[in-house]
């Protein structure tokens, strides 16, 4: 059983072919990422415009190469799988047109890949992870404690009341002139600055309920890099290195608390999962890491070409669907906003 991926929903176009592999882990056959971080970064963020315009660039071209490094014809594939949403609904739109075309075609099943969910199910494909498991999906839109039950089974725990982490990485990043995309620059920074500098607050701390809130802690930094402006490298060093400080103390916080709601709802989970671009972050992985010892859980997260957004997630997910006869037809539609996950009921 053989799966394509195609992934388009933000800045990354992406083509992938997995099937399974041994001990329920998947085999990536073909895994072809081109990043558009060259188009963007002159304004310091995604430009819809710009991204949709890359996506049919390239997109024929890395499925091509994608067939050709695994070996195979259009005609080898069990399913064709496309991320049809949430993400910026031109990308989106790019993907799947493609995918309902290729699916037309070839006569093979078309299976609609709810992005999120398939950055739930990474930790299947690389480690085989049996159900159930507690999943913190931290990226640039998206924050959330969810309950992995099943395939199409999931309870969120929590999410953010505003902004996302990556989110808030970014806006730091911008806020102190660093480069795009932002995440990565903050962590660089921190690693040679004081995180006791600066006494930022840590949203949220000790709330009885798994959400997150990041705004508060953007907006005193900012308050804190305009009272002692203008910023030498120093300053800049030691308030990114307190502001992921303070994230990473609010993560674990978050975790303990969406333990104890992963209890109510599914039990003992089999490990704590961390997906999404954000989980490539060091500080916040040793901390889960940590966290994870303590609660006497496995720690699994993707090796870190698999935390950003890739093809081989969506075929995963895909092929987790299509071997439960989850297939999709020709009228599924693109969206911009999808949630994956229900709410823990109160």
């Amino acid at each position: 059983m053989n799966v394509l991926g195609i992934e388009t929903t933000c800045d990354e176009t992406a083509a992938a072919i997995v099937a399974p592999g041994e001990d329920g882990r998947g085999l990536i056959r073909a895994n072809e990422v081109l990043s558009q971080i060259a188009e963007h970064a002159a304004y310091g963020g995604v430009v819809p415009e710009i991204a949709a315009r890359a996506h049919v660039e390239v997109l024929d071209r890395l499925i091509a190469r994608a067939l050709d490094t695994a070996g195979m014809r259009l005609s080898d594939l069990d399913g064709i799988a496309v991320a049809a949403g949430p993400g910026l609904i031109g990308g989106v739109l790019i993907g799947l047109v493609t995918a309902k075309t290729l699916s037309l075609v070839a006569r093979k099943p078309l299976l609609a890949v709810n992005h999120l969910e398939a950055h739930a199910l990474t930790a299947r494909l690389t480690d085989g992870l049996a159900f159930p498991y507690l999943l913190l999906l931290a990226s640039g839109g998206h924050t959330q404690l969810v309950a992995v039950k099943g395939v199409g089974d999931y309870v969120r725990l929590g999410t953010t009341i505003d902004d996302a982490i990556g989110e808030a990485f970014d806006k730091v990043a911008k806020l102190l002139g660093l480069g795009y995309p932002g995440g990565p620059e903050v962590e660089r920074m921190a690693e040679g600055g004081n995180p006791e500098r600066f006494a930022l607050p840590r949203p949220m701390l000790g709330r009885r309920e798994a959400n997150f809130s990041l705004s508060g802690l953007k907006t005193a930094l900012r308050v804190e890099a305009e009272r002692i402006a203008p910023l030498a490298e120093r300053d800049v060093a030691d308030l990114c290195a307190s502001f992921q400080a303070a994230i990473v103390d609010v993560v674990v916080d978050r975790l303990r608390v969406g333990l104890r709601a992963f209890a109510e709802v599914a039990g003992h989970p089999t490990a704590l999962v961390a997906a999404g671009g954000v989980s490539a972050n060091g500080a916040i992985r040793r901390a889960l890491a940590a966290q994870a010892g303590e609660a006497g859980l496995p720690f699994v997260a993707p090796p870190l070409n698999l935390c950003g957004d890739n093809g081989a997630m969506i075929a995963w997910a895909g092929l987790e669907r299509l071997r439960l006869g989850l297939v999709d037809d020709l009228t599924a539609p693109a969206r911009a906003r999808w949630p994956f996950a229900e709410p823990k009921a109160a």
